[in-house]
C-alpha cells in the first residue's frame, strides 16, 4: 500500500470492524454466563430442576430475544464496515456510545429475565435498544455524508452505481430509525401496559413498513421539485 493510500492514524476501517466484532461476541456470550444457575439440591432432583427451569422461563425469553436483536445489529454494522473504505473522525466517534451500549446490554436483559413485566424493567431495556439502534442509524448517516463508501462495493449494473449505494444505505438507515422509534415507544407504554414488550419481537415489522415511510419523507424534503405538479 503506497503512503498515500494509508488511513490516517487511528482511523484504519479494519481495526475498527475488528474491535466492534470483539465487543458484540464478548456482549453475546454473556448473555449466556448472566442465566442464573441451579444449586447442587435442584440438579440432583429431576422435579427440582424442572421447576427451577420453569421458573427461568423469562431469563430464557430475555437471553433468545437480546442475542436474535444483537446478532440482527451485528449484521447489519457487518455489512455497512463492508462498505466503508475509510473512516471520518464523526464516524469513528459514534462507534463509543454505539458500543457502549452492546457492551451494556447483558445486564438491562437480565433485570427484565428477573422481571420481565416489570414496566422500569422494560424501559430500561428499551430504551437502551432504542439508544443503540439510533446510534447505528446515525452510523450510517454520517457514512452516508462522509463518502465513506466503497465503490467497490457498489452495484455495477445501476444507472449511478455511487448514488444507487448512497440511497441503500440511507434507507437501511431509515429502517433503524423506525426499529429504535418502534423501542421508544415501547418503553412508554410499558408504563400502560404490562405487556408492552410483545412489541419487541415485532421490531421487524417496524423496519419493513416504517423503511419505506420514512425514505418516502426524506425524499419528499430532499427532492420538492419532483412532486407532480397539477
Amino acid at each position: 500500500m503506497s503512503a498515500d493510500a494509508r488511513p490516517e492514524p487511528g482511523l484504519s476501517p479494519e481495526r475498527l470492524a475488528f474491535f466492534t466484532d470483539a465487543i458484540f461476541a464478548i456482549a453475546m456470550t454473556l448473555l449466556a454466563v448472566e442465566l442464573e444457575h441451579p444449586d447442587d439440591e435442584q440438579l440432583h432432583s429431576g422435579r427440582a430442576l424442572g421447576d427451577f427451569l420453569v421458573d427461568q422461563w423469562g431469563s430464557y425469553l430475555a437471553f433468545a430475544l437480546a442475542f436474535a436483536l444483537l446478532w440482527s445489529v451485528w449484521r447489519r454494522h457487518h455489512q455497512l464496515m463492508d462498505r466503508v473504505r475509510r473512516l471520518s473522525k464523526a464516524f469513528a466517534f459514534w462507534h463509543a456510545p454505539f458500543l457502549l451500549l452492546v457492551a451494556f446490554l447483558p445486564f438491562p436483559t437480565t433485570v427484565i429475565g428477573a422481571s420481565i413485566a416489570n414496566p422500569t424493567a422494560q424501559t430500561l431495556f428499551a430504551g437502551t435498544m432504542a439508544a443503540m439502534v439510533c446510534c447505528e442509524a446515525t452510523l450510517k448517516e454520517v457514512s452516508v455524508a462522509a463518502g465513506l463508501t466503497d465503490p467497490a462495493a457498489e452495484d455495477p449494473a445501476a444507472d449511478d452505481p455511487a448514488t444507487d449505494d448512497r440511497a441503500a444505505i440511507r434507507h437501511h438507515a431509515d429502517a433503524s430509525w423506525s426499529v429504535g422509534l418502534w423501542f421508544a415507544l415501547s418503553a412508554a407504554l410499558a408504563w400502560l401496559l404490562p405487556y408492552a414488550y410483545v412489541m419487541w419481537f415485532l421490531a421487524p415489522l417496524a423496519a419493513t413498513y416504517g423503511a419505506p415511510l420514512l425514505t418516502r419523507l426524506r425524499t419528499g424534503r430532499a427532492h420538492p421539485r419532483d412532486r407532480t405538479e397539477p
